[in-house]
């Protein structure tokens, strides 16, 4: 088959969906030489996502308004038989057949966590994609979940793969020493993530002000991460907070260095309304950070019994949770070991021997 990857997107974010994608490429390089690669690039990038596969630019930029015809006239001359979009929407017609990853459906729960122009591009494209995908991938059953109920999506549509975790995150031996030359403190809490609303940091600085109240000896909350949508209200509640607690907020820790900040925290928090994998968590577990998350969407499933899981809605829920982890020393000891092992079935060759066995089965219909 002639397969083509549509990359784009990773000119313009780093983690995430973009995560995904070079993760993908980079195993499916190891796992199949059957077929014949061609991976899509912006006209813009620079970067090299590919050593064996050809590369392909285009001038289709992602998330335009006439992104779905433009893409289709540029695939047009590649004659593929198969186009996988890992980041949601397919063109009208790139290939014989159609596969598309869906990370989540937050747009559809949480409509008032985007800008407008964003749930605007969403919704208008996301019932299309669903109908004229000839199958689709999912992070996790939760999403599975809501493209049958939400979206109608026959579950005979849908496979499920869980996603992976880079083995730069591990146990690190020297990391308190290279926390200092990072000028960061040797005990914190820790949350990653990107800085917006759909990430309730807003409730994770009034659950730990809560336990500052109780626990005058907490570390300090720590806050990692990129600025997202409709920052200024995060970014008010992030200053308001820090006049009076302990947090400490960093923009610019880089992601070499994440798994060093891991291996230094206490518990990693995550309280999110909605996740469509939740990287942070998985990682957290690999660097042996014990994690505390919510009880929505994929995180359940990327923790299994593993730490603590809280209503992100209730506070005092979040509070009591912070505070065990903190107290019981026992506790977060077997939650650590417990963590480290869990991690170890989430591998990036397990996600891509899933892609490509969809691959196998969409091209026998050719």
């Amino acid at each position: 088959m002639r397969l083509g990857i549509d990359t784009r997107l990773t000119y313009y974010r780093t983690g995430g969906i973009s995560t995904y994608m070079r993760r993908l490429v980079s195993i499916l390089e190891q796992l199949d030489h059957d077929h014949d690669y061609t991976v899509f690039h912006s006209r813009k990038s620079r970067e090299t996502l590919t050593t064996r596969f050809r590369r392909a630019d285009l001038w289709t930029p992602c998330h335009h308004r006439l992104e779905r015809l433009a893409l289709s006239l540029e695939l047009l001359p590649q004659r593929l038989d198969l186009f996988h979009s890992p980041d949601f929407i397919p063109p009208l017609r790139g290939a014989r057949r159609h596969i598309i990853t869906v990370h989540d459906l937050t747009f559809l729960h949480y409509p008032q966590f985007l800008t407008a122009e964003a749930r605007r591009y969403y919704n208008d494209q996301i019932d299309y994609a669903v109908r004229h995908a000839d199958h689709i991938l999912v992070d996790s059953e939760a999403t599975q979940r809501d493209l049958v109920s939400m979206l109608s999506v026959p579950p005979e549509k849908i496979t499920v793969h869980m996603l992976g975790v880079d083995k730069r995150f591990c146990l690190i031996d020297d990391a308190a020493e290279r926390l200092a030359g990072l000028g960061l403190p040797p005990e914190y809490l820790l949350f990653v993530g990107t800085f917006e609303p759909r990430k309730n940091i807003v409730g994770l600085l009034r659950a730990y002000s809560k336990v500052r109240g109780r626990l005058p000896s907490v570390p300090p909350l720590l806050l990692v991460g990129r600025r997202g949508w409709l920052f200024d209200e995060t970014l008010a509640q992030i200053e308001s907070e820090r006049l009076n607690t302990n947090v400490i907020w960093h923009e610019d820790i880089s992601d070499n260095d994440l798994p060093v900040v891991y291996n230094g925290a206490s518990v990693l928090v995550l309280p999110s309304f909605y996740e469509g994998f939740g990287f942070p968590a998985l990682e957290a577990m690999a660097c042996g950070c014990v994690p505390i998350v919510s009880n929505r969407s994929s995180l359940p499933e990327v923790v299994g019994s593993v730490g603590l899981q809280i209503n992100p809605d209730d506070t005092d829920d979040l509070a009591q949770a912070l505070e065990k982890a903190l107290v019981d020393a026992e506790w977060r000891g077997q939650q650590r070991a417990a963590g480290l092992e869990r991690a170890k079935a989430f591998t990036w060759e397990n996600t891509a021997e899933v892609v490509l066995s969809v691959y196998h089965k969409v091209g026998a219909t050719l």
